[in-house]
This record gives C-alpha cells, sequence and structure tokens, in this order.
C-alpha cells in the first residue's frame, strides 16, 4: 500500500512538473534572452511627439512608450521577474529596423508603420494608431496637394516609408521634386522653417505635433490631400511565436479592458509635456475598428 502511494505521488509531482510554465531552460527567442540577461531592452524616439519623445528633463515620454509598459509588466509576470531591468535605447528612423533585427533592442516603441515589406524583416504587435502621410508647408507656400510642390524641393526622414512613397511619386507623375532626406523630423521641420525646402511630407500626426510645438503654430498648414494609410505598430523580431503571442495578449487585454481609451485620452486630448500643447485629436474610426476586433495587419487595404 505504501508503495503504491509513493508510486502516485510520484506520477502526480511529474504530472505537475510536466504542466508548469516554461521555466528558464525551455524558454525560446526573445523570452530566453531576457530571462539570461535580466534585462528587457526599449527602442524609443527623441522627438515622435506624441508617441516617443524626450521631455524637458530628458525623459522618455509618450503614448507608445506608454503601451510598451504594460507590455514590460506582461513580460515580469510571465517570467516571474518583478525586478527586470528595463533598458532604454534611442533609435532613428534609418537604426530601429537593424537595431531590432541584430538583438539590440527587444521593442521598438515609436511611431513605426507596420507594412507588408516591413514584414518581410521585423514583426509588429496589434496597431495602436492609424495615421497617413501628408504635407506641412507655412501657409504662405499656398500649398495644397502634392500636385503644388512641382519643381520645388520636398523634405521627410530618412528611412520611413514617407520618403520612399515621395520619391516613388516624383517619378510616377513627373513632378520634378527635389527630394531631401532629413536626419530626423526636428531636422526636417527645421528645413521647412529656414527655407531650405518648401514642404516636408510625413505622418499627419507627427506634423501636427511638429507644428503645434513649433515657436509660431499659425505660420503652418497641413494638406487635407491623404498620400497613404500607415497603421503604427509596436516593433518585435520576425519567427518569435512565444513572445509574439505574449506581446499581443497584453495589448489585446489593454484594449478589452478599456484602459486604451484613458491612455489614448491622455496624449491626444490633453495638455502633454514638455510645453502643454493640447493636440486636440479625437480617436479615428479606424482606430475605434481596431480595439473593436484587434489586428496586426500590414495592409492598409484592411483599415479603409
Amino acid at each position: 500500500m505504501i508503495t503504491t502511494l509513493r508510486y502516485l505521488a510520484g506520477a502526480a509531482l511529474a504530472a505537475a512538473l510536466a504542466s508548469a510554465p516554461a521555466q528558464g531552460a525551455d524558454l525560446t527567442g526573445t523570452l530566453k534572452k531576457i530571462k539570461e540577461t535580466g534585462t528587457i531592452t526599449i527602442g524609443h524616439r527623441d522627438a515622435s511627439i506624441p508617441f516617443s519623445y524626450l521631455d524637458d528633463r530628458q525623459q522618455a515620454i509618450g503614448y507608445a512608450l506608454e503601451l510598451c509598459m504594460r507590455v514590460v509588466e506582461a513580460v515580469k509576470t510571465e517570467l516571474k521577474m518583478p525586478g527586470l531591468k528595463m533598458v532604454l535605447n534611442p533609435v532613428t528612423s534609418a537604426t530601429r529596423i537593424p537595431l531590432m533585427a541584430n538583438g539590440t533592442i527587444d521593442l521598438e516603441c515609436g511611431s513605426t508603420t507596420n507594412n507588408l515589406e516591413r514584414e518581410k524583416q521585423v514583426s509588429f504587435t496589434i496597431t495602436h494608431f492609424v495615421t497617413a502621410t501628408r504635407l506641412l508647408a507655412k501657409k504662405s507656400s499656398n500649398i495644397k496637394s502634392l500636385a503644388d510642390m512641382k519643381g520645388k524641393t520636398i523634405v521627410s526622414t530618412a528611412g520611413t516609408t514617407n520618403h520612399k512613397l515621395v520619391t516613388q511619386l516624383n517619378n510616377e507623375r513627373n513632378l520634378g521634386m527635389n527630394v531631401l532626406a532629413a536626419k530626423d523630423h526636428a531636422e526636417a521641420f527645421l528645413m521647412v522653417e529656414s527655407g531650405r525646402a518648401v514642404a516636408f511630407a510625413m505622418d499627419d500626426i507627427l506634423l501636427y505635433g511638429l507644428a503645434a510645438s513649433s515657436k509660431n503654430p499659425q505660420n503652418y498648414a497641413i494638406t487635407s490631400e491623404a498620400l497613404s494609410v500607415e497603421p503604427y505598430g509596436i516593433m518585435l523580431r520576425r519567427d518569435d511565436p512565444a513572445f509574439q503571442k505574449l506581446v499581443d495578449n497584453a495589448m489585446t487585454k489593454t484594449y478589452k479592458n478599456g484602459d486604451i481609451n484613458k491612455i489614448y485620452d491622455k496624449w491626444f486630448l490633453h495638455p502633454i509635456p514638455p510645453k502643454g500643447v493640447n493636440l486636440n485629436l479625437p480617436m479615428s474610426e479606424q482606430f475605434k475598428k481596431v480595439i473593436e476586433h484587434p489586428t496586426r495587419s500590414g495592409d492598409p487595404k484592411d483599415y479603409m
């Protein structure tokens, strides 16, 4: 009888261990890297207002970063690592994808468009914003559409989908524009401000943020013509199903429990640091649909 009880107890223990959550030895990909190093590295931007930028104390803040913090908390819970160290690593439009692909960063929390071409190199989690490519110019330039830029100088940020799009449209429509590439959004805006470029092609929400934070916001206008649809997503490495599932679940939970509404209102409908600017941008119908039916699709047609 005692032998039988011992056998049953041993069998029960073996079954319990088999069904227990995977520990360090069974982890793969990003979760294994995080467990072994004790750190998770977050890529962030320095001037992508209000998604990911530096405040007046040079601290990284923003809407996308706040969503990333939800993911970090989910990782802490999954790995049972309440003391997990978070490292912030600045990235640019040109460096963000290479730094993700080579393992330097684990999540990229900024204003990165998810599209089918990029999905060949990296992966994305649930879309957290839907924007469009438009042009910013001084009101005195009277730029209403891309056609008004024929023969003029236009700038966009290097490494962005916007720069590629403008270059493509310039060739297709024989516009004869001089297409420049700035190192970041701040430099591109400065080129319009100083007259080195007539217009800046970028995601409209970023243009609104840059104009609102400038010395003379009233001097600038943003075209109503939309040149593309741009779904934003937090970026992670490809072919990492365990980490992908964890990140997707954390985002979906934030949407389904209603927290996304409070987070969105904080960054788009209230004054934000460092200047107390209120973008006053209600949630779009496209993004409301994403909240109702979470998707990480990189196909613009899924947002129309």
